[in-house]
């Protein structure tokens, strides 16, 4: 048996060319698994490229021969191998020694009983020579029917299939248009192509997009809804497209439906309307909803008689907008929506919107490199917004933005100059509403009862009470979510969907002076902590910068968060760094004459010195003058209490002691530590012996007490006696050490467990990333 292609591998004039080489890896592998599933009308199922035994698709079955095969005919029962090989250069030409590997694989696909027959699919050249001698080579590796296809061959089936064009949309922005669509529908192409540049260019088929051709194939109307930026305007624009060529429709790009209603025509049935923001764009218009409510009866005359119809909205203007559209009347515009929802996009299309972006973005080659190995960490960040992975590949929106792992994934995960920009958008009565859910902190109650200060805010954006109940109701869903909060049935109320929505809507509101007195009081305790400064005006990646009169806000924050961040006497660190970092010496003393306990409170950190945070804040009392002379003598004596006892010598080392001690304190702990600690060094050996907890690994155990004593050690080298006692103890502690030669922790205890775990495990293989080619 033999292939009969209907076209030569080498383009003759006039010859479609849909540029493959310009798709990644994965991307052609799909394309080719589209066209063969299209030609042949039989399934195709596409494997990993990981582990797949040399074997990128494959089909088993009975064949079935196609109505009006093309490229194959007489093909045998039996299994399937489909092959791709995709390269990134034009214009080249594959030759056999580039198969090497795969003519192995294919002879062992053969002896496992798994290849009849081998397709090889590729989107460079290739020679007649060449496919004669590639053709041999697999019969001699025992396939039975090879067979190879090439470039020219999927362009040619490209542009012979409106199908395929429909499910594989992203060919329209590759080729020439004018060998494919007639004259007439070619000139509205183009105007299309210039909506769409570059969002054609990095589209991807979706689960909704495939959803959305069905509904206009089988009912002519489809209302797309979902989140600002998904890209619920790309899809009707790429249906608009498709209803070009799959269908013959003249493509009508309406603004309201009084535009449709003027441009349908009874006589002309082949009618696609494209109406983009169908009920406001960033907020509900009513006067559009009042003309859809008239007109509707006409819209849907006009998809009875043959016309197509795709509405786009924003979600939550649609929830405002839908009372007034009368559904109950028109279950057709209640039934078929197709709901874009970035929450329900599988990680496989997340990955291939981030790489088409990154791909086909601005990014020099060397920053694409740089965040190849984040990008899969990165696509599965939440949530994500296929516009904010088309930032990532700007370079405009990616100046100060380092390509690591943490730096992308803040990106994807925390798009807030992308959330600000929507929420400028906004009208004052959802800003308002807003801006009540982020005051209210864990959730605004509902029915909403209105205090003085809720009111103010109301006042303050210039909304009223009624439009800020009205925004609550549609704005849920979107940016609201309508719930009982997390361990409470007893109350519902609104708060935000998303923590990032909070985050991001409070950093909007911090660009206006007039509502910083709602940020502060809305923040929750871990973002008020690393995200404004009160005074210091030094720190990077500060939020908002604290005036003088807010002040007393900031501390009335503060002592009403203080319970949430403080176990017994142990404080987070992002609570003594706000204080030793991010306070003025005036906010400090307003803080401290508020929370009277607060200084005593951080003398009472415990050893280790190293791990301790209280002396950084501390320090920053000190300099401030706000330490008492009787304060200072007590942390001078607590000091010397763990010096001695512990020992711990930390004092010694870390800067804020620098600052805390003077000459005289650092003579004094000397001291004490030569007439306290060295006179009793063996007792101190012992002490740590009986207190080496079951499991620890010991030479990590004794190496802190090493640490303290060789840092004694030095400040001791001018004193030979106590040097000499401290050299003695140290080689003592050594010894301690390694007693403990049989020490074998059982599993999952001990430092040590991890560490020989990592020797004894290999990570498991690694299935190839779409992102491998995003530097090419």
């Amino acid at each position: 048996m033999t292939a009969h292609p209907r076209k030569g591998t080498v383009a003759a004039p006039g010859s479609p060319d849909f540029a493959l080489h310009t798709l990644g890896w994965r991307a052609f592998q799909d394309l080719c698994a589209a066209v063969l599933r299209e030609v042949w009308a039989q399934s195709v199922h596409t494997f990993a490229d990981s582990n797949d035994g040399g074997r990128d698709g494959a089909f088993h079955g009975t064949w079935q021969q196609p109505p009006d095969p093309i490229g194959v005919q007489d093909v045998p029962d039996g299994p399937f191998v489909l092959q791709c090989k995709h390269t990134k250069k034009a214009n080249t030409t594959l030759t056999p020694s580039e198969l090497s590997d795969e003519f192995a694989k294919a002879q062992a696909l053969v002896d496992q009983g798994l290849c009849g027959s081998y397709v090889l699919l590729t989107n460079a050249r290739v020679s007649g020579a060449s496919a004669a001698t590639i053709r041999q080579r697999l019969l001699d590796a025992g396939v039975g029917y090879p067979l190879i296809l090439d470039g020219q061959w999927i362009c040619d089936t490209i542009a012979t299939r409106q199908r395929l064009r429909t499910f594989v949309p992203r060919v329209y922005g590759l080729g020439d248009l004018s060998q494919i669509l007639d004259e007439r529908a070619y000139t509205q192409a183009q105007s299309l192509l210039g909506y769409l540049r570059d969002e054609l260019a990095t589209f991807v088929v979706t689960d909704a997009y495939r959803h959305a051709v069905q509904s206009v194939q089988d009912h002519g109307f489809v209302l797309l809804l979902g989140e600002p930026a998904v890209g619920k305007s790309v899809i009707a624009a790429t249906l608009a497209m498709t209803a070009l060529d799959a269908w013959g429709c003249l493509t009508v790009n309406a603004h309201d439906a009084d535009g449709l209603v003027r441009h349908w025509n009874p006589h002309e049935p082949n009618q696609f309307f494209w109406i983009d923001d169908a009920f406001g764009a960033v907020r509900h218009e009513q006067q559009l909803t009042d003309s859809w409510s008239r007109h509707m009866r006409n819209v849907m005359t006009a998809v009875r008689g043959g016309a197509k119809v795709v509405l786009t909205s924003r979600d939550y203007i649609y929830r405002d907008a839908r009372p007034y559209l009368k559904e109950y009347a028109y279950p057709l515009l209640h039934e078929q929506q197709v709901v874009v929802d970035v929450a329900q996009l599988p990680l496989h299309e997340r990955r291939q919107i981030l790489y088409n972006h990154i791909k086909l973005g601005d990014q020099p080659q060397a920053v694409r490199a740089m965040m190849k190995p984040h990008l899969d960490f990165a696509a599965e960040t939440e949530p994500f917004h296929p516009e904010v992975a088309r930032r990532l590949g700007q370079q405009t929106f990616t100046r100060h933005l380092e390509p690591t792992g943490e730096g992308i994934t803040d990106f994807m995960a925390r798009p807030t100059a992308f959330l600000r920009d929507v929420y400028a958008e906004l009208g004052p009565d959802e800003k308002a509403a807003l801006a009540l859910a982020y005051q209210a902190g864990e959730q605004l109650p509902a029915p909403l009862t209105l205090d003085a200060s809720q009111s103010d805010v109301i006042n303050r954006i210039g909304s009223a009470p009624a439009g800020v109940s009205r925004a609550l109701l549609a704005l849920t869903g979107t940016f609201l979510r309508f719930a009982s909060p997390p361990g409470n049935d007893s109350t519902t109320g609104w708060s935000f969907r998303h923590p990032t929505l909070q985050e991001s809507f409070a950093e909007f509101m911090a660009a206006d002076p007039n509502l910083l007195g709602i940020f502060i009081g809305g923040l929750n305790w871990r973002t008020l902590l690393t995200r404004i400064d009160c005074g210091t005006q030094q720190q990077r990646g500060t939020l908002l910068r604290v005036p003088p009169a807010l002040y007393p806000a900031v501390i009335k924050r503060l002592l009403a968060v203080e319970s949430q961040v403080r176990d017994g006497r142990y404080y987070l660190a992002e609570w003594y760094n706000f204080f030793a970092t991010r306070c003025s010496d005036t906010f400090l003393q307003l803080y401290t004459e508020a929370n009277t306990q607060f200084k005593e409170r951080m003398m009472q950190f415990i050893s280790f010195l190293d791990s301790a945070h209280e002396p950084k804040v501390l320090a920053r009392l000190h300099e401030a003058g706000l330490l008492t002379s009787q304060e200072h003598n007590l942390l001078r004596e607590r000091v010397a209490e763990l010096a001695i006892e512990t020992p711990d010598a930390a004092w010694l080392r870390q800067p804020e002691w620098h600052v805390l001690l003077s000459d005289t304190d650092r003579e004094y702990l000397l001291q004490r530590v030569r007439e306290e600690l060295i006179p009793d060094l063996e007792y101190t050996l012992d002490t740590w012996r009986d207190n080496l907890p079951s499991g620890e690994d010991p030479y990590q155990y004794y190496r802190v007490l090493q640490d303290e004593l060789g840092t004694y050690l030095e400040a001791f080298e001018q004193d030979a006696e106590t040097a000499s006692a401290l050299d003695r103890a140290i080689t003592n502690v050594e010894e301690a050490a390694t007693s403990y030669d049989d020490y074998d922790p059982e599993p999952g205890e001990g430092p040590y467990t991890r560490h020989r775990a990592g020797l004894s495990h290999q990570a498991p293989p690694r299935n190839r990333s779409i992102f491998d080619d995003i530097d090419s």
